[in-house]
């Protein structure tokens, strides 16, 4: 039934699809303000056109031999090599080597990245070493491997487990199991988000194989049907066309919704792209289809060609030029001019690969590569120098990949920082507050800043690597921080210190870096603080599109209730970004002082504010009440 030409294994428009679906993956990745607000859908497009492609593949009949027999095995998985592991090999080391050039953050982990890669094992090394795959702090330069990891594994053990779905009888009966145990897949995946694992969820072959088991159902469904004259009716060719516009419209309105971090996402939207697939593949394959046709235009199908080469260029080259023109990166944002160069960079690399490496290797195979190289450094001089250079480059490429895992850092600047803050707090915990000293007695014109013992201060991982600055500036000070806070923890945190009797007069608390801040919270906070203590409210800065509207919102909460001030850390620490972790949030030893220093700018205010209402309350006129003024 499939329709295919007769001369290739080739089936009519999975080119195309491969076209829509790298195409989704790199907008938005390149493009983040894009509609595509879930074009990682892309990835379970992938998925479905493997599971139907390589099951109709191993289904042939095959001049070596039965399915599962030794020579097929091997021819199988010598063909898989031939065309996965060339321009796998070029992106990994022309990019590491990059990474070594550049050094800095984009190096940790660049071990655990290069071996997932060799080992089609990425995605589980990533989930073993804790990576978050939709939170991160750090410019991980091959995190797209993790879905070339799934499709590996499912190319290794598939073949191996294929001939025992074939000993079940009945067509049908094949392709119910494959629905009941993608139905199984999903579902796991909801548990696993349902409990907060998203990344182990989405990473996780045994979680996100519904995509594979489903283009494996469709190709055990179709396999050698006989094809039949109605099947090529008007009639017929205009229902395929029908059902196949269907699912391109599903995959397209999957990679329009909006991202969640629920069920309603994961599996959902996936789900949604991963039937809509199924269905423009089915509509593709059947017999003088339109789809078939349709999806087979040029460009799509030059695109499709090389789609696997621009998924893989795509994001290294992303993260390479980020990290290299302003030091942060994806996470920070992309601007325009990053994507577009980006994308021609990738377009042009991929092109350049399945030229000169993919196509040569996949159809005369390594060895004869190998010999052709041979074969040039024997040659004329300008071939000798052709192939000399090549092989430099290979060297190169190799030692250079070799220097970013040996030179890697063990963590992240901005991690160190953030354990340096949680080894000073485990420090002072232990170690007794010594007895306060009292305040001396400050002239007319001298500000006092409070000490240590009257401040209690909560926040999230800016403070907490700010932590050493906090306590040497204000000794005695509380200091409550942890990673990953928000603004709604804020109320909860007061009040437990409030019931301890631990708030103290001066309530510092730093909680707008991760995500934006909340009207009726800050008015919570300022209720438990009461009348009787000043809140201090620090800013944030950070390379998020929310912080303008978070610092915003905390001066006008300020302005507008009395006893509450702000600490201007943005301000503080905008000309001196050289003092910030490679994240360009967290900051070093240098940063945390300045963070301190806001802190203890604003404390001047509260003490300013105080003193100047102080000296109008003893110049109002006697009998009359004076009015204290709101802190400027």
């Amino acid at each position: 039934m499939p329709n295919q030409t007769t001369t290739s294994p080739r089936f009519a428009g999975l080119d195309g699809l491969r076209a829509i679906a790298v195409t989704l993956v790199v907008v938005y990745h390149l493009f983040p303000d894009s509609p595509l607000r879930s074009g990682f859908v892309g990835v379970d497009v992938f998925f479905v056109i493997s599971g139907f492609l390589i099951t109709s593949l191993l289904l042939r009949p095959s001049r070596l031999g039965r399915l599962g027999s030794p020579r097929r095995l091997i021819d199988f998985w010598r063909r898989r090599a031939r065309r996965l592991l060339p321009a796998l090999a070029v992106v990994v080391t022309v990019c590491a080597t990059a990474a070594w050039l550049l050094g800095g953050d984009l190096l940790v982990g660049m071990g655990r990245q290069v071996l997932g890669a060799a080992t089609f094992s990425y995605n589980w090394l990533a989930v073993a070493d804790g990576t978050d795959y939709f939170a991160a702090t750090a410019p991980e330069l091959f995190r797209n491997f993790w879905s070339l990891a799934v499709e590996e594994q499912f190319y290794v053990l598939w073949p191996l487990l294929l001939p025992l779905v074939l000993l079940i009888p009945g067509r049908w009966s094949r392709v119910a199991l494959m629905l009941v145990a993608a139905g199984g897949s999903a579902l796991w995946m909801a548990q696993l988000v349902a409990s907060g694992e998203v990344t182990r969820a989405y990473f996780g072959t045994d979680a996100h194989a519904f995509g594979l088991l489903l283009g494996i159902a469709l190709a055990l469904a179709i396999a050698n049907m006989p094809e039949k004259t109605w099947m090529l009716s008007r009639t017929a060719r205009t229902a395929s066309l029908l059902v196949g516009a269907v699912g391109i419209a599903a995959i397209v309105a999957a990679a329009l919704l909006p991202e969640t971090s629920d069920a309603a996402t994961f599996p959902g939207s996936l789900l949604l792209a991963t039937t809509g697939s199924a269905l423009a593949v089915f509509a593709g394959v059947w017999p003088g289809a339109w789809v078939g046709r349709a999806l087979d235009v040029q460009p799509l199908r030059w695109i499709g060609e090389r789609s696997y080469g621009i998924y893989l260029w795509h994001w290294p080259v992303l993260v390479l030029l980020l990290v290299g023109a302003q030091g942060i990166g994806p996470e920070a944002g992309v601007p325009v001019w990053v994507g577009v160069l980006t994308l021609v960079l990738s377009v042009g690399a991929a092109a350049a690969s399945y030229r000169f490496i993919e196509w040569p290797i996949r159809r005369y195979g390594f060895r004869h590569a190998l010999r052709a190289l041979g074969r040039r450094i024997a040659g004329r001089p300008v071939s000798r120098l052709a192939g000399l250079t090549a092989l430099g480059v290979v060297v190169v490429a190799i030692g250079g990949t070799t220097g970013a895992v040996v030179n890697a850092p063990h963590t992240t600047t901005a991690v160190a920082a953030i354990d340096r803050g949680q080894d000073a707090l485990d420090d002072a915990a232990e170690t007794p507050t010594p007895s306060a000293t009292p305040s001396p007695t400050p002239t007319e014109d001298e500000i006092i800043v409070p000490p240590g013992e009257e401040i209690s201060a909560v926040g999230d991982s800016v403070m907490l690597a700010s932590a050493p600055s906090l306590l040497a500036a204000f000794p005695g000070i509380t200091v409550d921080a942890e990673v990953s806070r928000s603004i709604w923890a804020g109320p909860e945190l007061l009040n437990n210190l409030l019931a301890s009797g631990e708030l103290r007069e001066n309530v510092v608390v730093a909680l707008g870096t991760n995500g934006p801040v909340d009207q009726g919270v800050l008015e919570e906070m300022a209720q438990i603080a009461g009348p009787e203590r000043n809140l201090i409210l620090v800013n944030a800065h950070a390379p998020r599109d929310w912080i303008p509207g978070v610092n915003a919102d905390l001066d006008a909460f300020a302005d507008s209730h009395r006893g509450v001030w702000v600490a201007d850390w943005d301000g503080a620490i905008t000309p001196h970004a050289d003092l910030l972790a490679g994240d360009g949030i967290h900051p070093d030893d240098g940063g945390g002082d300045v963070f301190a220093a806001s802190v203890g700018n604003a404390l001047e205010s509260v003490e300013k504010d105080r003193l100047r209402a102080e000296k109008l309350a003893a110049n109002a006129p006697s009998g009359r009440a004076s009015r204290v003024p709101f802190p400027e």
